[in-house]
């Protein structure tokens, strides 16, 4: 069985999730600070941290990868490739953002779409979903219907693309095509924020409801 707690960290109120499975082994998901709290929960579960998730490489989400992979000697698994740049931006950005001091790393795996992730006996497919950013991937848990969606969809919203190599048709495709085709009961840890599921999201979402794309898929259809 998969446990799992979700812990905001940094001024930006980031969801950190710490995952594990029964046997107590465990991975921190987009670990972007306050390190000594995650860690301090982690420790009072005493879980064995083996791994490190990355959906995506934006600042909030992964400023503390390369601390936590050193001084816990575990591997950092994700993004996908194209957010390299990001990561080698990260001591900039936190300087700008006003963030403790962040290190470059190189992760031990980049992820593709169709990859699988474990950890412990628990495994998760990986869904590319661009938009956001080039390289944003998202962690789906079938077993227990759970997806961990970084900040590609929110309750009630959406990821931002303005920001560099942002690209808003991609996301609106990655949110459709990629995230709803699951199943409508299928819940989301966002990077911000309440869970969701996606049911309540293609019924209520104001920026990718399915009444919003109902007129362009008739249009689409085959005269008979």
């Amino acid at each position: 069985m998969l446990h799992s707690l979700v812990i905001p960290v940094t001024p930006l109120q980031q969801n950190c999730s710490l995952i594990w499975d029964e046997e107590g082994q465990a991975a921190c998901v987009d670990p972007g600070g306050d390190l000594a709290r995650v860690l301090q929960e982690a420790d009072r579960r005493a879980l064995i941290l083996t791994k490190i998730l990355l959906t995506h490489a934006h600042v909030d989400h992964c400023a503390a990868a390369a601390e936590l992979a050193r001084t816990r000697a575990v591997r950092i698994e994700g993004p996908h490739r194209a957010d390299r740049f990001w990561i080698e931006a990260l001591p900039m950005l936190a300087e700008q953002f006003g963030m403790p001091p962040a290190a470059v790393f190189e992760p031990d795996r980049w992820l593709e779409d169709g990859d699988t992730v474990s950890v412990g006996a628990e495994v998760f497919e990986v869904l590319h979903c661009p938009g956001h950013t080039p390289g944003h991937v998202v962690f789906f848990h079938r077993a227990t219907r759970c997806t961990w969606v970084g900040d590609v969809l929110f309750a009630g919203s959406i990821g931002r693309t303005d920001f560099p190599q942002g690209d808003h048709a991609a996301l609106i495709r990655s949110i459709r095509e990629k995230l709803f085709v699951l199943g409508d009961d299928v819940r989301f840890v966002p990077g911000h924020g309440p869970m969701s599921t996606f049911g309540a999201e293609r019924r209520t979402n104001p920026f990718v409801a399915d009444r919003l794309f109902a007129s362009a898929q008739q249009g689409n259809q085959e005269p008979r």
